[in-house]
C-alpha cells in the first residue's frame, strides 16, 4: 500500500493556524529546552531580522528547520519531530503578547488558541497540546492571555522539569523583550509570523513518519564538505606533489577520525573568520581560507596540520614538554567535561602559538576552564558564548595580556556574581551536566587535585531525602516543608556516589545511609565530598548550613569568584 507523504513550506502564520491542532504523543520525551536554547533562538531571530528599515515583506525568510507530523485530512496532528521548537515559539509569542499594546493581542492569541464562544457553547480550542502531564500548566500559564501574569506567583522548584523549563523560558523572554523598544518588539512579531519558515512534512502513518524522521536526522557516510574541500584543495597542487599532500591530508583525517576531522575544519573556520557562520562551512572555508591563501600546499602545511596537532593534543589531553606540564592536562580533562565545545578554537589557537611555553599554556588553560565554567554557571546561551570566545581569539591574535582584569578571558564582576548565585542556590535543580560538573570539580579541589574519575557511573545523592519518610529522624531535624524545600537541593546537602541512585535507599536513616549506601564494599567513600558526610553524627540544618558555606567558599577560591 502506498502511503502519502506531504511536504510543504509554511510561514509561521500558516503553521500556527486553524489548519493544525498539534498534540505531543505520550511516548515523546518531555520539553527539554532551557534558557540557553531559548536565548539562542531569540538572538538568532533578532540578528537575522537586523535593524534595517526595510519592510518586513522584503526581508529574507528565516528557516526554522522541519517538523514531522502524523496527520490526515483533519486538523489533528501528532508531532513526531519538532515539539521543542513549536512549544518554544508558542512561549515566545505569549511573551510578545504580554509586552505589546492591546491592539496586537487578538492577532497573537489566534495563533495560540481559539477563544471560547459562550454563545455557541464552544470551549477554548488550543492549537498546541504538550504531553498530558504538562497540558494544564501550559494552558494556564503560557497560552491563556493572562497566564504570564499568574506565572510570577508559581514556585518553579516544585513543578515537573518540563514545566520548569517552560516557566523559566517564559520569564527569560519577558525579561529580554522588556529591555527592547516597542518598535523592535512589534517588528519582531511581524518577522516571526510572516518571514519565519518551517518545512512541514506529514504522513497519516506512524511508521512512515518515523522513517522520514530517521532520514532527516541520519547523516550516514554520504559525501561531506570535507571530501569536497579535499578534492578542490589538492586538485590545485602541482601533479608531482599531489600524492604526498593527499597522504598528509588522509593521514590527518585517519588520525583524528572522520567526525573529529569535520570538527577540526569547523574550528579552523572559526579561528580564521572569527565571526558567526553566515553561510555553509563549505562556502566560508572556501571564501575566507582557501581563496585568500591561494596556496594549497601552504594551507595544508601551515594551517591544517598544525591545527590538527593542537586539536589532537587537546582532545587526547596529552600535552608534553621537557620543562614539565604542571596541571595542563588536568585542565584539558575538565574542559572536555564542559557540555559545549565553543572554547576549543581558542585553545587550539593558543596552543599552536605557545606550545613551547608550558607555564604560559598551563596559566591560559586554567583561566579558560574558569571562563567556561563561569559561562556555564551563568547559563550563557550559545550565541553569547561564541561572541565571548571570538573576543578571546582576537586577544590571542593581537598578543594582548590575557591576565588583565578587562581581558575577555577573565570573568567580569557580574559574571562572578551570577556564578556564585548558581553555586549557592538550589544547584540540584540545574541541568544534570552542570550540577555534576560542579560537584566533581569541587570534589577534585577538596582532594588536592589528585582525584581521577574513571567510574562507569557517578550520580548525585541527597543526604536529606527529597521525600523523607514519616516518623523518621529527617522530619525531626527538618520539621517544616519550607525548611526542607530550602535545603534539600543545595550544595550542602549533596554527595557523590560511584553507582546509580537507588530510590529505596534514598529514604534510609542517616546512619544506614552512611554505613551501607555512601561507602564501598571496603567501607570507604571514593569521594572527598561523601567522606565529609560520613564524619557527621547527625544531619541538621546547622550542619548543612556550615557545609554549604564551606563548599561555596571552596568553589569561590577555586574559580576566583
Amino acid at each position: 500500500m502506498t502511503v502519502e507523504i506531504k511536504g510543504e513550506q509554511r510561514a509561521l502564520a500558516g503553521v500556527f493556524s486553524e489548519a493544525f491542532e498539534y498534540q505531543v504523543p505520550p511516548y515523546q520525551r518531555p520539553y527539554l529546552w532551557e534558557i540557553e536554547h531559548a536565548g539562542a533562538l531569540l538572538d538568532d531571530l533578532l540578528d537575522y531580522m537586523g535593524d534595517s528599515a526595510k519592510p518586513i515583506t522584503e526581508l529574507d525568510p528565516y528557516f526554522l528547520g522541519s517538523i514531522v507530523l502524523i496527520k490526515s485530512e483533519a486538523r489533528n496532528a501528532q508531532i513526531v519531530d519538532g515539539q521543542q521548537r513549536l512549544i518554544t515559539l508558542t512561549i515566545l509569542l505569549s511573551a510578545l503578547r504580554s509586552v505589546l499594546p492591546s491592539k496586537y493581542t487578538s492577532s497573537i492569541t489566534k495563533r495560540i488558541y481559539e477563544p471560547e464562544d459562550p454563545a455557541a457553547g464552544l470551549p477554548a480550542r488550543y492549537l498546541l497540546h504538550p504531553r498530558d502531564q504538562d497540558t494544564a500548566f501550559f494552558m494556564r500559564y503560557i497560552q491563556r492571555e493572562d497566564g504570564l501574569n499568574e506565572l510570577n506567583t508559581v514556585n518553579l522548584a516544585v513543578v515537573t522539569d518540563s514545566q520548569r523549563h517552560m516557566g523559566e523560558n517564559a520569564r527569560y523572554f519577558l525579561g529580554r523583550l522588556r529591555e527592547s523598544a516597542e518598535e523592535i518588539r512589534a517588528r519582531l512579531l511581524e518577522f516571526i509570523v510572516q518571514r519565519c519558515i518551517l518545512v512541514v512534512v506529514s504522513t497519516p502513518d506512524l511508521n512512515s513518519a518515523y522513517r522520514i524522521f530517521s532520514v532527516l536526522n541520519d547523516r550516514g557516510l554520504d559525501l561531506s564538505y570535507t571530501d569536497i574541500l579535499k578534492a578542490e584543495i589538492i586538485g590545485k597542487i602541482p601533479a608531482d606533489q599531489q600524492q604526498a599532500y593527499t597522504e598528509k591530508w588522509e593521514q590527518t583525517e585517519e588520525d583524528l577520525g572522520r567526525a573529529d576531522f569535520e570538527a577540526l575544519l569547523s574550528h579552523i573556520r572559526t579561528i580564521v573568520r572569527a565571526q558567526r557562520l553566515k553561510k555553509t562551512i563549505l562556502e566560508e572555508f572556501r571564501e575566507f581560507i582557501v581563496q585568500p591563501m591561494n596556496d594549497s600546499a601552504r594551507l595544508i602545511d601551515t594551517v591544517l596540520v598544525p591545527y590538527a596537532d593542537a586539536y589532537a593534543t587537546i582532545s587526547d589531553q596529552d600535552y608534553e614538554h621537557a620543562g614539565g606540564v604542571g596541571q595542563t592536562n588536568a585542565y584539558l580533562r575538565w574542559l572536555d567535561r564542559i557540555p559545549d565545545k565553543d572554547w576549543m578554537p581558542s585553545a587550539m589557537e593558543y596552543l599552536s602559538v605557545h606550545r613551547a611555553e608550558p607555564q604560559e599554556v598551563e596559566a591560559f588553560l586554567k583561566d579558560l576552564e574558569r571562563l567556561a565554567a563561569g559561562l556555564m554557571l551563568r547559563r550563557t546561551n550559545v550565541n553569547r558564548r561564541m561572541e565571548r570566545y571570538r573576543d578571546v581569539l582576537a586577544a590571542i591574535k593581537h598578543g594582548d595580556d590575557l591576565r588583565r582584569a578587562d581581558s575577555p578571558l577573565q570573568l567580569t564582576a557580574e559574571e562572578r556574581r551570577a556564578a556564585l548565585d548558581t553555586i549557592t542556590g538550589p544547584i540540584y535543580r540545574q541541568a544534570v551536566r552542570l550540577r555534576q560538573y560542579v560537584l566533581l570539580r569541587l570534589d577534585n579541589h577538596l582532594s588536592g587535585g589528585d582525584a581521577q574519575y574513571t567510574f562507569p557511573t557517578v550520580s548525585i545523592e541527597h543526604v536529606l531525602p527529597q521525600n523523607p519518610a514519616r516518623g523518621s529522624d529527617w522530619l525531626t531535624w527538618f520539621p517544616t516543608p519550607e525548611l526542607r524545600n530550602h535545603w534539600t537541593d543545595r550544595l550542602g546537602n549533596l554527595a557523590l556516589l560511584s553507582r546509580r541512585k537507588n530510590a529505596r535507599a534514598s529514604n534510609y536513616t542517616f546512619e544506614k545511609k552512611k554505613s551501607i549506601y555512601f561507602t564501598t564494599a571496603g567501607g570507604v567513600a571514593p569521594f572527598a565530598l561523601t567522606t565529609q558526610v560520613l564524619r557527621e553524627h547527625e544531619w541538621t540544618p546547622a550542619v548543612v548550613q556550615k557545609r554549604q558555606n564551606e563548599l561555596a567558599a571552596a568553589l569561590r577560591e577555586l574559580w576566583r569568584l
